[in-house]
């Protein structure tokens, strides 16, 4: 067997060897570069810092302008790094330790590929015996997009951490799940959509003519020779000098802002040609926590403290600025008064607690002062005039900017041991940081040791015995593993990221699952501590206990693929014998239902609304954006989950039916699926099942979220309606009150909000969401709306004031 066997591994190590010579080599010690036809674009190693190199693209004609980066966030040593084309087809980024840092991910049996720079600034790995584009940069754009370089729903552009570091920065232009372009800041702390405004969306958006529209799925952006960006929700955007042929670029600029640049050849310098937010102080993150922005035509834009607050940071503007006195909430502090210092033409946005219209300056401060998280409060007066006006108290102090012509005001809470501030020493702050701060340089040091002849042999002499060992495993692991359920399973953690645990591991992590965070009819859900200190939720399942492993792993793969911001995050999984485990990300404030049955009631007005608004996003994902059709079949409370910002995830989806989307009866399932009081009639009638049985369902979470009622127990009503098969108890006590309140010219909302939110909710957002939840419990189906829709309208009333 030995004598057989041998002459094998030798070949095929051979074979190996031959396969990853390398046809085409770039190193980072010789200036080496790769030119377009014309020489218009230059690529080749570019310093990023002290012996730090990027392979990149830039405009050859001075000033050199880098539009394109392989490994920005991960540069290479200046000494012994190489970019090689290998035999195979790949086009693999070495540095000098001899790891890979960036590779193109590209494999094919031609012997004819070629690396080609084109005069457009395109970089292509072409097969030249069929002209087919194994790889092209356009498709994988950083911070700038070329002229005809298209902006896709699959890609997006990330800014820059500065001017002089060209590592992924804060701010993202992409397009969204509805279909929208927007800018958005991506913080250590904080994330925000600062482009389009989200107030906007109800007057701009729709199918108008006029505005941005949400329904051209294609999303696609594209910035043309002559200096016009077009995109496809129907935004359009013409430069200064529009309708000349320039060198031009689209960049995402470091601080938040797009712009659009052109150059004439000979000149030294780029223009700015146009720019998408032309007040700079709007962009989200320019500066950091209580610090507000202002924009000076001769001094450019700024970053000044709050009175009352120092810099975390002096040399970082983006870290923000902390108070110089006790906040109120803190346990060590005791207990003083507040005063409020008037910040004339100040805005802070987002992070309200609260919305109160209708209230005089006077009222603001009573609220504000009872409130310990409360930081100050936006006053605005009404245009009838006088002292009544809306009033907004804020929790947190971001994004804040000065600007003259803006109305109104902001009321600064500060202790009553700071009242010597006033407007000029607001003007006059000294305490300013300019935005453009010093930027540290990279470093990537690198020492040549003097080689050591016999211990060169035998790192030589341990890599093939090394590799001679792996072969061997490899044809043993061919020859014996037949399992295919386990080859499946490799093949799913190659392409989701998952890992395959143990049963014991996941045992020992939950300490023999003893520590129960959930229960449902699918499983019981544990928390527990992976050997990585990771804390997560780990769900054993009931249902597919007797499921064999190829399907099971055939669905975990599909929820593998999805990625969305509202639904819960799946680290891996176990299918072990009889065994069958998930193993979620965990969510430190539980689920909804917990929520809504804490005495500490913590979900207020703002909160509540917000888990409604998320719940939808997700479910109309899984409904329309998936690859696969995905129904849950099993909304409700406990299947809602609250991150740290109680920021909503919803759990437990892709296991009960898998949809596709070319098969057009999918209106069967075996078994009736779901809870009571949250069932749609199709399941008891037998009706056809669609995606209208997840929309009842989330019509019924919402009515318990605003009533704070149980759809089966929390109402008393007539013995009649106690007999309806579809537990309808819930819905028809609401309809009972909405129509008892339109009768009577009364306000019917008040009647049915849950007692814990008292007075401190917008009355007229609540009687839309309460409205639309009606209506996503019709009986008939094909009367309720898509979740698309729900989450379009919950969506364009967020913002309204």
């Amino acid at each position: 067997m030995a004598s057989l066997l041998l002459p094998f591994l030798v070949s095929l190590i051979i074979f190996h060897n031959f396969q990853h010579t390398s046809s085409f080599s770039l190193s980072v010690e010789k200036d080496v570069i790769v030119s377009s036809p014309e020489g218009t674009f230059t690529a080749g190693f570019h310093p990023v810092g002290e012996n730090a190199y990027c392979f990149a693209i830039w405009y050859t004609q001075p000033p050199r302008t880098v539009v394109w980066m392989a490994n920005r966030d991960q540069p290479v040593n200046g000494k012994r790094s190489t970019l090689s084309l290998l035999g195979v087809g790949n086009l693999v980024l070495t540095d000098a330790d001899q790891f890979q840092v960036w590779s193109t991910n590209t494999l094919t049996s031609s012997k004819q590929v070629q690396l080609r720079l084109y005069d457009t600034g395109n970089l292509v790995l072409l097969n030249n015996s069929n002209g087919f584009v194994l790889w092209q940069s356009f498709d994988f754009p950083t911070d700038t997009l070329l002229p005809n370089q298209p902006l896709r729903k699959t890609t997006n552009l990330v800014s820059s951490i500065s001017g002089t570091n060209y590592s992924s920065g804060y701010y993202r232009l992409f397009f969204d799940f509805e279909n929208v372009l927007r800018l958005m800041y991506q913080g250590p702390r904080v994330t925000s959509v600062y482009w389009p405004f989200a107030w906007l969306q109800n007057n701009n958006f729709g199918n108008n003519g006029n505005g941005r529209s949400t329904f051209n799925d294609t999303r696609v952006v594209l910035l043309d020779d002559f200096g016009r960006v077009v995109s496809s929700d129907n935004f359009t955007f013409t430069t200064s000098d529009y309708g000349t042929v320039l060198r031009r670029r689209l960049t995402l600029d470091h601080d938040g802002n797009v712009r659009l640049y052109s150059i004439k050849d000979g000149e030294d310098n780029w223009k700015v040609s146009g720019q998408f937010r032309p007040q700079p102080c709007f962009i989200h993150g320019i500066c950091g926590p209580n610090s507000y922005c202002t924009n000076q035509p001769t001094s450019g834009r700024k970053c000044i403290c709050l009175p009352g607050h120092r810099w975390v940071d002096s040399e970082d503007w983006s870290q923000g600025c902390i108070p110089n006195f006790q906040p109120w909430c803190s346990n060590n502090s005791t207990e003083q008064e507040s005063h409020f210092l008037q910040l004339p033409e100040m805005d802070f946005y987002g992070y309200d607690y609260a919305l109160y219209q209708n209230h005089t300056y006077q009222r603001c401060v009573n609220l504000c002062s009872r409130l310990c998280e409360c930081k100050g409060f936006q006053h605005s007066y009404s245009k009838e005039g006088g002292d009544i006006g809306q009033c907004y108290l804020k929790t947190q102090l971001l994004n804040g900017h000065r600007s003259g012509g803006f109305s109104g005001a902001f009321f600064l809470r500060l202790p009553l041991s700071l009242q010597d501030y006033d407007d000029r020493a607001i003007l006059n702050n000294s305490n300013v940081l300019v935005c453009e701060g010093e930027v540290k340089v990279l470093e990537r040091p690198y020492v040549e040791e003097k080689e050591n002849a016999f211990v060169k042999f035998m790192l030589w002499f341990a890599i093939a015995l090394g590799g001679i060992e792996f072969v061997i495993f490899f044809l043993v692991w061919c020859l014996l593993f037949k399992n295919d359920a386990d080859k499946e399973a490799y093949v799913l953690a190659v392409e989701t990221g998952f890992r395959k645990f143990s049963y014991s591991e996941l045992k020992q992590a939950t300490k023999g699952f003893s520590d129960e965070i959930g229960r449902g009819g699918g499983g019981t859900v544990y928390k527990g501590l992976l050997s990585d200190n990771r804390v997560v939720a780990i769900k054993r399942l009931h249902e597919v206990a007797n499921q064999g492993e190829s399907e099971f792993l055939a669905e975990v793969s599909i929820i593998g693929r999805l990625n969305h911001m509202n639904l819960i995050g799946m680290l891996g999984y176990c299918a072990e014998g009889k065994y069958r485990l998930l193993v979620y990300e965990y969510m430190e404030n539980g689920s909804l239902a917990q929520n809504l049955s804490s005495s500490s009631n913590v979900l207020d007005w703002s909160k509540r609304y917000n888990i409604a608004l998320g719940t939808a996003r997700g479910l109309a994902y899984l409904h329309e954006e998936c690859l696969e059709w995905i129904l849950h079949c099993d909304i409700k409370p406990q299947n809602i989950l609250l991150d740290s910002d109680y920021q909503p995830k919803v759990a437990d989806f892709g296991l009960s039916k898998l949809l596709n989307r070319n098969n057009l009866d999918n209106s069967t399932f075996s078994t009736i699926r779901g809870t009571r009081g949250y069932m749609a009639p199709e399941w008891v009638f037998n009706l056809p099942i669609t995606s209208k049985v997840d929309v009842y369902s989330y019509g019924i979470v919402v009515l318990e979220m605003i009533t704070g009622r149980s759809p089966t127990t929390g109402v008393q009503i007539t013995e009649i309606e106690a007999k309806s098969p579809h537990h309808e108890r819930l819905v028809t006590w609401v309809r009972e009150k909405r129509k008892k309140g339109s009768e009577m010219g009364s306000s019917w909302v008040n009647q049915i909000v849950d007692p814990a939110l008292g007075s401190d909710y917008d009355m007229n957002k609540m009687e839309m969401l309460a409205t639309m939840a009606l209506e996503c419990v019709e009986e008939e189906k094909d009367v309720r709306p898509t979740m698309s829709h729900v989450a379009e309208r919950l969506q364009s009333h967020e913002h309204d004031s």
